[in-house]
């Protein structure tokens, strides 16, 4: 393996080129995340048009991606966001990060626009790139197209690949991969990166790997022994457990016993009928119905944790695969909606769509706030739906996010950050992940330092800033090294600093700190803030709604008051 070589390839969708590049010395040691940050600080002018030819869109896998580490082959994916206007990282499970390494492609960077109107797949392969017309894929959705491109090419290839929403520019737009049985169900959903993809004429990228190679392992002993500390740790950590059992949705209960379910458009923190859309019902469900139902699914090959399922129905029929707490959260308590199959059926219609079920659910939450929908339908929700689908005014409206609906129907009680939806977690219930929502850069987002699980009184406004902070810096050296969330219990459990041995082990890099995950999440963030500064961004945007600091959960009576002090000076010490 002595001579696999890691490039940086950068295609041009208006010259429809590829040009292949030696990695510069500053990207080396960066990888997801991470690296996103980098080239887009080091490339892009941050006052872009995010639809335009300035704008790039950038795969990146991260750098413990294509060992079968378990929960650790994800695939980063970035540029500037239409959403928030700022910095935007979005990743996901499935094939995509592990065939890219697989083929020696440290960054995947795709820059310019086409000159004409009309869609293409982009063929990568180790003889370069091939681009094709896709016009008979054109405002198909990303289930009948994912399956059109695997006879096509060959079902041992990855794709990436968006749905009408992004074709239609939507803001909600996210980019989907096919997973290990070849369903585009392994969404990188957020900020709107569907659109940036749909801007550069891309209906589709292949990911043919073919006569590529394993990346090369420095010290293949070092590395066999750390990785079987590792997963040893994951496969026994009663996290693992509970996610392999339940999947997210285990998190409704949890949720709900700190009031900090989202109901009503964040209107409440309890629902009546939990027990209709808990992990627990989610199982009995897909046991009880039988295959193709699972309730323990993995969305990456050689992944242990298995937090995924396939969501069944009572006629033999997949419903969704994956149904997770965040669309049960946003998609359904948030609108009244205590049914598991009803979530299911509208999440497909989503998914098909190419876009952020989190995003959709807020766009719904407000649109039964201006009497849109009725609260509780599953029949009004799917008719705004079809209205995306059709790419009407009011279903453009929808598309493009919360906050869109907010400013078109005049409501106040937007539960967004830097114009990006809340993930299910109420930020007046759980104030440190409050805290994350207000001042991460990529806008409010738990996967960038979700705080449930610390051991605080989380009503208390002045023991929020080191719990969020330190998930934070965690969660940002996890996507810069290609691990999904659930793979940090393991992680963080593993004797004698696993990451650093791994990384050590994989690339010989002889002098790593030990707290090398948090100094690659200070690196990481360090950038993204800068180049949301230079996008005009400054201390007002982090901050919740000014609603959320009024008006309060009335459960447990408490409004969001973590000081602006706390907020403005959160990241002193790593810029």
């Amino acid at each position: 393996m002595t001579d696999y070589k890691s490039q940086i390839w950068r295609i041009n969708v208006r010259e429809q080129t590829l040009k292949r590049e030696p990695v510069p010395q500053n990207w080396q040691r960066l990888g997801g995340r991470g690296l996103l940050a980098r080239i887009l600080v080091d490339e892009v002018d941050a006052m872009c048009d995010p639809l335009g030819a300035g704008n790039k869109l950038i795969f990146a896998p991260g750098l413990l991606v294509g060992h079968m580490l378990s929960s650790t082959d994800r695939i980063s994916i970035g540029g500037k966001s239409p959403l928030t206007g700022g910095v935007k990282e979005a990743n996901a499970g499935g094939r995509t990060g592990y065939h890219m390494a697989f083929m020696g492609i440290h960054a995947l960077i795709i820059e310019d626009q086409p000159t004409e109107d009309g869609y293409w797949i982009l063929h990568l392969s180790m003889n370069g790139a091939k681009w094709e017309k896709a016009d008979d894929l054109v405002g198909v959705g990303v289930y009948a197209t994912a399956p059109k491109l695997l006879e096509k090419y060959g079902d041992k290839v990855a794709i990436a690949l968006i749905g009408p929403g992004g074709e239609m520019r939507m803001k909600s737009a996210g980019i989907q991969n096919i997973d290990k049985d070849r369903v585009p169900s392994r969404i990188a959903a957020r900020g709107g990166l569907g659109a940036v993809m749909g801007s550069k004429g891309l209906k589709a990228i292949v990911f043919d790997h073919v006569g590529g190679q394993k990346p090369a392992i420095a010290n293949p002993e070092a590395f066999k022994v750390a990785q079987k500390d590792y997963t040893a740790s994951v496969m026994n950590h009663p996290q693992s457990v509970t996610y392999r059992d339940y999947g997210t949705a285990a998190m409704a209960q949890m949720t709900q016993r700190f009031a900090a379910l989202t109901v009503h458009n964040f209107s409440r923190g309890t629902f009546d009928n939990v027990e209709n859309i808990s992990g627990e019902t989610l199982r009995e469900f897909t046991l009880t119905r039988g295959k193709p139902s699972d309730p323990a699914h993995a969305c990456m090959a050689g992944c242990t944790i298995k937090c995924s399922n396939v969501f069944g129905g009572e006629d033999g029929k997949v419903i969704v695969s994956p149904l997770e707490y965040e669309t049960i959260g946003l998609m359904g308590t948030n609108i009244d909606i205590d049914s598991l199959d009803s979530i299911g059926r509208l999440n497909w219609h989503v998914n098909d769509l190419g876009l952020d079920s989190i995003e959709i659910g807020g766009s719904l939450g407000l649109a039964a706030e201006a009497g849109l929908m009725r609260w509780g339908s599953e029949e009004d929700a799917q008719k705004l739906i079809d209205e995306i689908r059709a790419g009407t005014e009011l279903g453009h409206v929808l598309g493009d996010g919360a906050v869109s609906v907010g400013k078109k129907y005049n409501i106040e009680r937007v539960p967004a950050v830097k114009g990006q939806t809340m993930s299910a977690y109420e930020p007046r219930s759980i104030k440190g992940t409050g805290v994350t929502f207000a001042t991460t850069p990529q806008g409010a987002d738990h996967t960038c330092g979700l705080t449930i699980r610390a051991q605080v009184n989380h009503l208390d406004p002045t023991q929020q800033r080191d719990v969020s902070l330190n998930a934070q810096l965690n969660m940002a050296g996890y996507d810069t090294i290609g691990a999904c969330i659930f793979a940090g219990f393991g992680y963080a459990a593993t004797p004698d600093g696993v990451v650093k041995r791994l990384l050590k082990a994989r690339y010989g890099w002889d002098d790593l700190p030990d707290n090398i995950l948090q100094e690659l999440g200070k690196q990481t963030i360090k950038l993204e803030r800068e180049f949301n500064k230079r996008a005009g961004f400054t201390a007002k945007d982090d901050r919740l709604p000014e609603w959320m600091t009024k008006e309060a959960i009335p459960e447990n009576g408490s409004v969001f008051d973590v000081s602006e002090d706390v907020l403005d000076h959160i990241f002193d010490g790593i810029e």
